[in-house]
């Protein structure tokens, strides 16, 4: 009887594995057009804008969200958001469980997935008129957003010669979506008229929805995966041949594979500590807005009041950021080709500290608002160019049938790295009040980018060059 239920156990598993490979077959098979690429390089670089701006649309509107959701509780601190932000971490976990599926199941689907719900999440947050229902909203942004499979079909699809630099075109260019966002706020909130931040948000929900119909209609499946994956389902018809580890996807399999595999653990540690950069992309709205209101605080005007007349100033600036953050995500690309990733950290993680500082003073010290914009948009795209990086190593470290679930893996490892950084900043500014988080950001981003940038030379192999497709 057993022997009999292991038969037709194998037998149906036989079927179900004839059944997916004509899937992936057939869409193989589908004609390309000459011009196919061209394309999905725009549809990708649509995707990313929209993911750029639910990704930072939080931080530039932090201030006044804090004003106005708790205000009537007699709080308008910004550390009262970020111990929000920090309730959001369980449903980036719940991710966890949904991430790696795309091994199996296939990108396109959650590169549509992710986008729709990218629009569900601005849509919940532009309809919220209490904490509760904006907590909802940030929940599912958190879920939505590290998915980035977007920057899986950039790295499966290019050429390996041109692969960094196709990406830091693309990211470039969705960079400058960013613009959308002090554009409204001039729009919607005007001078000290705060109470328009929710239609900030509106227009963005909209525009991810209209992206993702597009990309569901347009994108065809990335041949990297189709190729593993029918690879992988025909070698699972000999029972007798041992599965490869690299070959499982899924959470589990990929937390043993990275710790087994020193190149990924010691890239994803690197990692960890160089995101201690990824404070100031989490500040800079709220230290330019202190910079600007510091010299109405020196006068004797209360802080509240001072905030709301430095609110003109921080939209001007604004309106650069996006130039200077897509001009520091353009460049690492062509270096990283040339010289290589590692080189490229190094480069960018300087090029982040000095234009960081050059906002941070140039807002206290009355400068054009414009060029302190640029500044901190410079420091800002400096960053994400080289968690850029760390992202295409880990990718160009990990196997196909694994990648995604790696993906998956990386952030646990280097956020629990990140989390001492978090840690820090919020005791401090708790402490040292909101307008010191300037130069708090600083003393604790600077130790831990040193420390990322030493491990990644001493224990990470260069990647320039690796095939993906394997």
């Amino acid at each position: 009887m057993a022997k009999t239920l292991t038969s037709e156990k194998l037998k149906k598993q036989a079927l179900k594995r004839e059944k997916e490979i004509k899937k992936w077959e057939k869409e193989k098979q589908r004609p390309k057009k000459s011009f196919y690429f061209a394309y999905l390089v725009f549809i990708i670089t649509l995707i990313y804008g929209t993911d750029e701006i639910a990704s930072t649309i939080g931080t530039l509107m932090k201030t006044e969200i804090a004003n106005d959701l708790l205000s009537k509780f007699g709080e308008s601190s910004i550390g009262v958001l970020d111990i929000l932000s920090i309730l959001v971490v369980p449903f980036q976990a719940i991710g966890l469980l949904y991430r790696p599926l795309a091994d199996r199941w296939g990108r396109k689907k959650f590169l549509i997935i992710n986008t729709f719900g990218m629009s569900l999440a601005l849509l919940v947050i532009f309809l919220s008129n209490n904490l509760l229902l904006y907590f909802v909203g940030t929940a599912l942004v958190q879920f939505f957003i590290p998915h980035d499979m977007q920057a899986v079909y950039i790295q499966e699809c290019a050429p390996a010669k041109h692969r960094a630099k196709i990406y830091s075109v693309v990211k470039s260019v969705a960079t400058l979506a960013i613009f959308i966002i002090p554009y409204l706020r001039r729009t919607f909130m005007p001078d000290t008229d705060l109470s328009g931040w929710r239609y900030v948000y509106v227009i963005p929900a909209a525009l991810a929805l209209a992206v993702a119909v597009i990309a569901m209609l347009c994108v065809r499946e990335s041949d990297v995966f189709l190729k593993n994956r029918i690879r992988v389902l025909q070698e699972g018809e000999d029972t007798q041949k041992p599965k490869k580890e690299s070959d499982e996807g899924g959470f589990i399999n990929a937390f043993k594979y990275c710790f087994k595999n020193k190149q990924l653990l010691w890239v994803m540690v690197a990692g960890g500590f160089l995101m201690f950069g990824m404070l100031i992309t989490q500040y800079y709205e709220t230290i330019m807005n202190y910079g600007f209101a510091q010299e109405h605080i020196a006068n004797g005007m209360p802080v509240e009041e001072a905030l709301s007349l430095a609110v003109g100033s921080v939209s001007n600036a604004l309106l650069l950021f996006s130039v200077g953050s897509a001009v520091m995500q353009f460049i690492p690309g062509f270096i990283a080709d040339r010289f290589g990733r590692k080189t490229t950290v190094i480069v960018m993680s300087v090029v982040m500290l000095v234009t960081y500082l050059l906002f941070y003073f140039g807002s206290r010290s009355a400068w054009n608002e414009y060029l302190v914009g640029l500044f901190c948009g410079a420091a800002v795209g400096a960053y994400w160019a080289t968690g850029d990086m760390i992202t295409l190593m880990c990718s160009e470290s990990a196997p196909t049938g694994i990648r995604v679930s790696v993906a998956t893996v990386r952030p646990i490892i280097t956020g629990v790295i990140y989390a001492f950084s978090m840690l820090t900043v919020l005791i401090l500014s708790n402490v040292l009040g909101d307008a010191a988080i300037g130069m708090i950001c600083l003393a604790t981003v600077v130790p831990g980018m040193v420390a990322g940038i030493v491990i990644l030379l001493l224990k990470a192999k260069e990647t320039k060059g690796v095939e993906l497709d394997r």
